[in-house]
Formats: structure tokens, sequence, C-alpha cells
């Protein structure tokens, strides 16, 4: 405790107040004695009146509070009815200190949820790597490195300022060649940044207008299983080293960058693997081969699925001449599931082409290979063998509990084809009948699956679509193009269900085009057929 009177002399202090301020003694002046702090709040006090009872010496009634010897005290005035002022000074340091690190670990976690939800807000790698970098630049360094694993012989990295925008680019370098580098991006613990000099830094890792620098920290990104890539913090020559809280914090922020990062590459993987398998799986596109027109249409069982269980191929023929081979199918079930065993039964059927004048042999040896296989589902099928003879096309059709093609003729009726058989995958024996049909020019023969007749919807909105609904729009298709034709059931159907919904829908159509034949010329090319 110091006193002093309204004038600002020393008149009294106590031992505690001896050992703090020995200039302090009485007769002394304030101003001489003590901190600046400490003598312009006894200047605002030190007039007798009302605030004899305020406690402090600012308007917002928080204590004074200044730096004596090194430490931190709180400063609270009382004064007394003779004019003089009490100072109590109370030691704060120790709860002020509490009171920042508190602050800034409730800063520094609140930076972390927010990078955590940046982060993780994308799965694309290149934002997480821009991110990254411009995170750790604006809030732990000067700039920083995001810098991904080796890519064939390329290092890639986004380098940002702080206050700048991220910049990526490929590095033809050896990390190994950067002393904890090569290790970061290995998985191994940090290097601490006392064990880094500076000077060592390559050309490639100081970003633009940097300038020389004052300190590194490298820092791994640890990833799921694997690791993610290296985090690298510079600060300026001048701006001090890092702390060793500091780069405790910034691994917590590595980790959460990595496991983003880590995401985004698996994600990234993921779907190149889905489009490979997809490119496989989704039907192909069709077109006229060897004279005979073919058009397909698959629609699967919801608008987010690509692939499903329906599923149509086209094998042209090897030799000019000889049958193309039509397949059309339906796997029981939906999904994912269901085009995986499609994919089976279309390399199954691509690997008995050879055997394709045969349906009968075909599907008995489909038939063993899916009752060998772990899959239990089992598959309806249609096989067509169509050939150009003359201006006609010759069509054989054979059904594995399909539903049963459809002929449209140039008159206008439609015939159903005589062909059915048991279905695949389910029985030890396949048995099936094969029906042949001739398409004369503007006639098609119309192979689908289920999807299209048992699609539900209408004025009513649980009504079959029905076979014989079926029929009546396609006796409206004469003379259509093939194209046209599976465009026109596919519309017809999507109407019907109304935005219901639905099985996978897969419509192949095969058509005798109006044209005619041109002989060879002068007897040393093949004859095409033309419009």
């Amino acid at each position: 405790m110091v006193v002093a009177d309204p004038t600002g002399v020393v008149v009294q202090r106590n031992d505690a107040a001896q050992a703090l301020l020995p200039a302090a003694r009485p007769g002394a002046r304030l101003a001489d004695a003590v901190p600046r702090w400490l003598s312009a709040a006894h200047r605002s006090i030190r007039l007798p009146g009302p605030r004899a009872a305020n406690e402090a010496a600012d308007e917002s009634g928080v204590p004074l509070s200044g730096v004596i010897a090194e430490r931190r005290f709180e400063a609270h005035p009382s004064v007394r009815d003779d004019g003089t002022v009490a100072w109590w000074l109370v030691d704060d340091t120790d709860r002020q200190l509490a009171r920042e690190a508190l602050h800034m670990e409730r800063e520094r976690t609140a930076f972390l949820a927010k990078a955590s939800s940046i982060l993780l807000s994308s799965l694309n790698l290149g934002r997480c790597m821009d991110v990254t970098a411009q995170m750790a630049a604006e809030n732990l360094a000067d700039a920083a490195l995001a810098i991904a694993p080796v890519r064939g012989r390329r290092l890639p990295v986004v380098a940002c300022l702080r206050g700048g925008a991220p910049s990526a680019s490929q590095e033809a370098v050896d990390p190994d060649e950067v002393p904890g580098l090569g290790e970061a991006l290995r998985g191994f613990p940090p290097v601490p940044s006392r064990w880094i000099d500076p000077s060592t830094a390559p050309e490639w890792m100081i970003p633009e207008g940097f300038g020389p620098i004052g300190a590194i920290v490298i820092t791994p990104l640890p990833g799921h299983g694997v690791p993610a890539g290296a985090l690298v913090l510079l600060r300026k020559e001048g701006s001090g080293a890092f702390t060793e809280q500091e780069e405790i914090f910034a691994r917590l922020f590595a980790a959460r960058s990595g496991a983003a990062m880590s995401a985004a590459r698996l994600y990234a993987e993921q779907t190149e693997i889905t489009e490979v398998l997809m490119r496989e799986l989704l039907p192909p596109a069709l077109h006229q081969i060897s004279g005979v027109d073919f058009a397909g249409s698959y629609r699967p069982s919801a608008d987010h699925e690509r692939v499903g269980g329906d599923f149509y191929d086209v094998h042209p023929a090897t030799v000019e001449g000889e049958p193309s081979l039509v397949t059309l199918g339906d796997v029981c079930g939906k999904g994912l599931e269901a085009a995986v065993l499609t994919g089976k039964i279309r390399n199954t059927l691509h690997a008995l082409l050879p055997l394709a004048d045969d349906h009968q042999r075909m599907l008995s040896l489909l038939n063993t290979a899916l009752l060998s296989s772990h899959h239990t589902r089992f598959a309806t099928l249609v096989l067509a063998s169509a050939v150009r003879e003359g201006n006609e096309v010759l069509v054989r059709l054979t059904s594995a509990g399909h539903p049963t093609p459809v002929i449209i003729r140039a008159n206008g009726t439609v015939e159903v084809a005589d062909t059915h058989g048991t279905l695949v995958g389910a029985l030890p024996d396949v048995r099936s009948s094969t029906a042949t049909v001739t398409l004369a020019p503007g006639e098609s023969c119309v192979l689908y699956t289920d999807g299209i007749t048992e699609a539900r919807g209408g004025p009513l909105g649980d009504s079959q679509f029905g076979e014989e609904r079926l029929k009546r729009a396609l006796a409206g298709c004469v003379g259509m193009p093939a194209e046209g034709i599976v465009e026109h059931v596919q519309m017809l159907a999507s109407q019907w269900l109304a935005g219901r919904r639905h099985d996978d829908m897969a419509v192949v159509a095969i058509s005798a085009p109006r044209t005619h034949h041109l002989s060879a010329v002068n007897g040393h090319t093949r004859g095409r057929y033309t419009a």
C-alpha cells in the first residue's frame, strides 16, 4: 500500500510497498517514485467528493493495471477523509497469464473448428491444399506450403503468402534434399524447427517476394492409413523463431488438414474407379452394322443411378455376311448389386461369341456359369441374331424367360415372336425355343424388358402400362427408324409413370432400313448399302 496526498506527495507506505517501490519514500513525489500509469491515476482521483467511493480510476469501473518490476499489478484507490489516497496494489500477473492463455486457447480452438469445417466441406484435393496453405499462412506463419506426396517424378506444391492467394505448381525435385521434408512425406514425426537451418531452404520452397527466411517448420500431414503430405511454415528473417507451443499447434492443424486431404484423395480414387467401371457397365451406343439398323435406350430405376439390372449389347459378326448377335436381359434386382451380375453376364456372353449360331448352347453355358457363382440372383434373356439378306433382314430370336419380342410390320400390324424358354441362373437345365422372322424394308423387331410393361401409372397411378398398350404404341411406329422407335417407347413409358417409381427399362430395336444395295465397283470393292 502507498498513501499520497492530493498534491502527489507520498505520505506513507507499508513494508510490501517498500520492497516493490523503494523510491516511494514518505516525502517523495509520487510522479518520481512510481510508474507513470500509477501517478496518472492518482492525478485523476485526488480530489475528494463522490468519486471517493469509486474503486477504479476510469469511467468503465475496471481497475487500473500496469507493470511494476516485470510483474503486472492492479491498482485499487481508496480516498480517505483527509483527502489522501491509499493505493492498494494487487499482483495480477498469474491471473492475467491464465486469462491470456485461456483466451489464446479459445482462439485456437475456434480456428481449428473453422479449419475443420472449411476443409471437410470439400472433397476436392486441390481445394483442400489451397485452403491448407492459405489458412496456415494467415494464422500460423508469414508463408506456408502444402505439399502432396510425389506423383511420378514431380512434387505437387501449393504455396501462399500471408494476405495473398494460393499458387499451385509441380516441382521436379527430390524431397529428401530438404532436411525433414522427405521424412514428413513418409509420415515420420516432425523434426524440431531449431534443427533446420533456414539457409538450406531451396529456391522452389521460397515464395516469390518473400525475402530471407528466419525460421522453418516442417510437419507431416497424417492421412487415413497413409501420409497425406507435408506442411511447411515459413517466417521472415527477424520475426523470431517458432516456439514449442506454436509447433504443437501447427501439428494439430496439420492433423485436420491431412485428414481432409486424405479423404479428398480417397474420394478421387474411388470416383476414378467408379467411372471406369461405369463405362464398362453402361450399355453401348448402337448404330447400323452390315446393313442392319440397331438402336437402344436404357433408363435406370433411379435418376441418381447410372447402371442397374437391365442390359443390352450388339456384337458385330467377325466375318462379313455373318449374323450380328444382339443380347438384351434383365437381372433380378436393381442398383449396384444387380449391375455387378449384369457385368458378369455380359462378359460371359462375350466369351461365348464363337457359339453365337447356337443360342441354346450359349444359354446352357451361361446358366452353368451363373449356378456355379456366389450370386443367388437369376436373369431373363433374349438373344437375337440378325443378318442382311438382300433388302430383308433375317432375325433368329430365342427367349430365356424374357418378355417376347414384338415385330412391327410395314402394313401396321404388330406380331409377337413365337419364342419362349426358362430363365437362366435358377434351374440346373435351361430350355428354350427359337423363332425366325424376316423383316422387310421398313419393318422392325423390338426387344424390351418388363420395366416397360410393368410401369405403373396412368390416370389413377396404379395401372400397368401392359403389353397391349405397348403393341398399340408400336403400331403407330410404322416406318420409323430404329432410333425413333426406342425413343418413342421410352417417352410413352415416362409419360405413363409421371415421375413415379419404376424398375429399370431397356428397349432395343432391330430394323431393316429402306435401302438399296450397291454392287461392287469394277468388281474390286465390297458392295455396300445406302439410302
